[in-house]
């Protein structure tokens, strides 16, 4: 047993928020609410921090299977906690890509052993992400896969992605689409635009995202399938997804802190951490961004972490992978850089980072209510760190937000009633 005591509980879609006290039992939230006393039970002081339900990460990648030099499930789930998630969603891109049910169930398997954080498989759409032919999605499904993606990769045919969305309506399983008009996208490096032609880079233009958004829309309507959309980038995207909406159209959408922090003047100096797909943009798409989560347009802050070794980094633009690591800074970043500012209150920076994820992919969690898992995350408003690759137990450093000085840091993270991090600290 263990009594949080005297925390700012922000619990949006719970059953209990102000300052008060959460009782964990056996793994679950035994009672949430004002001043409550027991004799005999340990005590873990949270006055002056906020208690959040435990983060989910829909867009996470692990690298597991086949890529275990950049990432591993013992690894990224440390990194998780320690930013404050008690549950991610790995994307399938790994190799071999994650298109049968024995790899889902491999990886299941596998996070029962050695992650710290709760795992949610996504499975391809896509047999070998090739976008020619679909999966055998009710057995993936069955297997315990959450959703569908050929994340890193887009589904060039509509006819196969049309045929790919009915099927994963029958199984009940949203798809996670990553926008991307491969032909206007091909061999470009950066945001199209004043940046590109300065540093001499290849741009990707705002049309190759935005096609790729519309026509996705234009399947959910046609199907009724969910439809999300993966890291949204432009503005263009961003009056797609509104008129969508307006529409009752099934998408939903993410958008990444590094998308909302960053634009392509921060690739002026070349480092490599901060090429990532689709790109930094322009300072109205970012603007765009921020109005649109502010409104409930965009539905869900996602990291998209993508660790590499240094080695594949440390290359010229052109050559070095899409990428960057976030699972560690998000929680810092938009706590600083959202609620620090105004844009989102604390309330609505936990909609979008635990209750809006959880209903998603349909699974428990983002909300601390009586019987529930004890997943939740203690913050503390006013801790100040700086960024550093000591710093990240990440096996990827690739992220530009090093040397960065951030206010306000998850300290605890408690996932099924186990403290996996406290005082910073990794416990496990």
């Amino acid at each position: 047993m263990l009594l949080i005591k005297g925390a700012e509980i922000v619990n949006p879609a719970g059953s209990y928020s102000g300052k008060g006290d959460i009782l964990i039992k056996e793994g679950k939230i035994a009672a949430i609410g004002p001043e409550l006393h027991l004799e005999g039970v340990p005590v873990l002081a949270a006055g002056g921090l906020l208690a959040f339900p435990g983060l989910i990460d829909v867009h996470v990648h692990l690298r597991e299977p086949g890529q275990e030099a950049k990432e591993t499930i013992a690894s990224g789930t440390r990194a998780a906690a320690r930013g404050g998630f008690t549950a991610v969603a790995t994307m399938p891109n790994t190799s071999p890509p994650v298109d049968r049910a024995i790899l889902v169930e491999g990886l299941r398997a596998k996070a029962e052993r050695e992650g710290v954080v709760r795992v949610y498989p996504v499975a391809c759409i896509t047999k070998e992400q090739a976008g020619e032919e679909i999966t055998e999605m009710a057995d993936l499904a069955a297997a315990g896969a959450v959703a569908f993606s050929d994340d890193g990769r887009p589904v060039p045919s509509a006819a196969v992605m049309r045929r790919a969305l009915e099927y994963a309506k029958m199984v009940g399983r949203p798809v996670l689409s990553h926008c991307e008009e491969p032909t206007l996208a091909r061999g470009g490096v950066m945001h199209e635009g004043y940046w590109s032609t300065r540093l001499g880079l290849k741009g990707i233009p705002a049309a190759a995202e935005e096609i790729m958004v519309a026509r996705e829309i234009m399947l959910a309507r046609e199907t009724g399938c969910p439809v999300h959309l993966c890291h949204l980038s432009t503005a263009g995207s961003v009056e797609l997804l509104r008129w969508a909406k307006a529409r009752g159209i099934p998408v939903t959408a993410e958008v990444t802190p590094h998308h909302l922090t960053l634009t392509a003047a921060a690739v002026a100096g070349y480092d490599t951490s901060t090429k990532v797909n689709p790109p930094l943009r322009g300072e109205e798409d970012l603007t765009a961004l921020k109005q649109a989560l502010a409104e409930g347009i965009i539905d869900i802050i996602a990291t998209d972490h993508a660790p590499h070794t240094r080695e594949e980094k440390e290359q010229e633009y052109d050559l070095a992978p899409f990428g960057l690591v976030g699972l560690e800074t998000a929680l810092a970043l938009c706590w600083q850089e959202l609620v620090g500012k105004g844009i989102l209150t604390p309330a609505q920076l936990v909609e979008k980072m635990a209750v809006n994820p959880a209903r998603l992919l349909g699974i428990e969690g983002g909300r601390l209510v009586e019987g529930a898992a004890a997943d939740l995350v203690l913050f503390d408003p006013r801790r100040v760190e700086t960024v550093t690759a000591e710093s990240l137990v990440s096996k990827g450093k690739n992220t530009p937000f090093l040397g960065w000085t951030l206010t306000g840091w998850p300290v605890t993270t408690i996932v099924g009633g186990k403290l996996v991090m406290q005082e910073r600290k990794l416990l496990v």
